[in-house]
């Protein structure tokens, strides 16, 4: 024989555990929701059927002469006609939501309340069968048994098993129907008018598995038509049948609810680790079913607020946007210690003309692309672009250790940069001293900007550094504030009477 190792045998292992899965959580859609949950009720009712008749096969009243026969063909004809009527009912009953999923169409709101009533009204119609059994059965043992009081007994007999019967309805129907109530709820999600919940579905599971059977075993004893009391074998059948309808309750209201709890969890942890792309199937018209919706409502207003922050600070800066989420829209203006930097791109109208403007978009966009990334890489802001020119700031709105030396170092950065691509001339300015940093304008429309006359002053800077060769010129106050680890880098230039300044202005340049 041929061992084809271990991993063939997991993955045969992973394919027959896949296989269960699938099983586990298959439920009919379309066209055949409505033909296999009548399947599946005929056969849950034919069980409680079967359990009824072997039950009644131990009554008698002590005569020595039994009306069993009786009960038994009355319950055989009552079947033959039952059986198809409540079918019809049932699919009579449910044809608005049977045409919506055949037409393969979105059901309009009524149309989806109607289909989340299924397992409701399917269970109510087991109810009615079941007690029109019990008076029909019950008033055909008290005719055939000399002890009229057998009919009671055969009555309570067969009402036990109707309950029994309709609540495993109610919840094999609810779990079969989930692709239809999820169909239902994906165009129509909950809004807190509340079906059946989790704490009535666990009520009907305690009735199921607990409160009939021990109903039946107290009957059984206090019978007056019996009283020598229950058979061994009537008492062994009940507390079987307990068993099975309880382990099939309890299994039916476990998948109901742990599948959900399963599926909520692993969202809750998906959208906890960053991923707010989570869409919870809601298969449930209870709580479990608000809770669904109220996790994609979260993720997605998570992801919204994501995609707002992501275009806020795409449009103002990074650091002016976590600023304004945390402390809200109005950013009260302050004095502060900044450096500015200007860059502004030389020769920019005949280099338009050139270019044309279509390719001279995506020229500065490259450009742009050199500015942010060195600013933001030196822990400053893009405050604002001017066509082909930028103002950056470095200690504004948050507080940065060596905001000079960072300035310095991102000119070098950029100028470098621009020379390695070869696209464009530039020129950079840096300047540093007292600025007032907030928001300006109107109420419906607020901007961050630093005004002061460091800003005019990088500003009147760039121009003498587009005639110079390094391309970066510096005010003196700048480099002598900057770490000595930057200064090496800068030699001391030109002292000049900026426009607009009455005050001559000692330059540094790009060494």
């Amino acid at each position: 024989m041929t061992d084809h190792g271990p991993g063939l045998r997991t993955e045969a292992r992973d394919g027959a555990r896949r296989r269960l899965a699938f099983l586990a959580t298959w439920a009919p859609s379309g066209r055949l929701a409505v033909p296999v949950i009548v399947s599946l009720v005929l056969v849950s009712n034919m069980v409680g059927v079967g359990t009824v008749i072997l039950l009644l096969l131990g009554v008698e009243d002590g005569s020595g002469r039994s009306g069993r026969a009786e009960v038994l063909w009355a319950a055989a004809a009552y079947l033959v006609v039952a059986l198809p009527a409540a079918t019809v009912a049932g699919l009579r009953r449910q044809r608005v939501t049977n045409r919506w999923l055949m037409a393969g169409r979105a059901p309009t709101r009524e149309e989806a309340r109607h289909a989340l009533r299924l397992p409701l009204d399917t269970a109510l119609i087991a109810a009615c069968v079941w007690f029109i059994a019990a008076i029909l059965m019950g008033t055909v043992a008290a005719f055939s048994f000399p002890d009229a009081r057998v009919g009671a007994r055969v009555a309570v007999v067969v009402i036990l098993g109707g309950v029994v019967t309709a609540g495993v309805t109610y919840l094999l129907v609810a779990r079969v129907a989930r692709a239809v109530t999820a169909r239902a709820l994906a165009e129509h999600p909950p809004v807190g008018a509340l079906t059946l919940g989790v704490r009535i579905r666990l009520l009907l599971t305690w009735g199921l598995t607990s409160g009939v059977p021990m109903l039946g075993v107290v009957l059984l004893h206090l019978d007056p038509s019996n009283p020598g009391g229950p058979g061994r074998n009537a008492v062994v059948f009940l507390v079987v049948v307990a068993l099975l309808v309880g382990a099939l309750a309890t299994l039916l209201i476990a998948r109901a609810v742990g599948q959900p709890l399963r599926e909520l969890r692993q969202a809750v942890q998906q959208v906890g680790s960053g991923d707010y792309e989570v869409d919870v199937v809601v298969d449930d018209a209870g709580e479990i079913g608000l809770l669904q919706e109220g996790v994609n409502s979260m993720a997605a207003g998570l992801a919204e607020r994501e995609r707002l922050r992501d275009l806020f600070g795409r449009h103002v800066g990074t650091s002016v946007a976590q600023r304004a989420l945390a402390t809200g829209v109005s950013l009260g203006g302050e004095e502060r210690t900044v450096a500015a930097l200007f860059v502004d791109i030389a020769g920019s109208t005949s280099l338009v003309r050139r270019t044309g403007p279509e390719e001279m978009v995506g020229l500065l966009n490259r450009f742009f692309e050199i500015v942010v990334d060195t600013i933001e890489g030196e822990g400053g802001l893009v405050n604002k672009f001017e066509g082909d020119a930028a103002l950056c700031v470095f200690g504004a709105p948050t507080d940065h250790p060596d905001p000079a030396g960072a300035a310095l170092r991102a000119a070098r950065r950029i100028c470098a940069a621009v020379a390695d691509a070869g696209e464009v001339d530039v020129g950079v300015g840096v300047a540093c001293g007292r600025v007032w940093a907030g928001q300006v304008g109107a109420a419906s429309r607020l901007e961050y900007t630093v005004i002061g006359d460091p800003v005019n002053e990088a500003a009147r800077l760039t121009e003498l550094a587009k005639d110079h060769p390094g391309r970066a010129v510096a005010s003196e106050p700048t480099v002598l504030t900057a770490g000595a680890d930057e200064r090496p880098h800068w030699a001391p230039g030109r002292e000049i009477e900026l426009r607009g300044r009455d005050e001559p202005t000692k330059t540094w340049v790009l060494a």
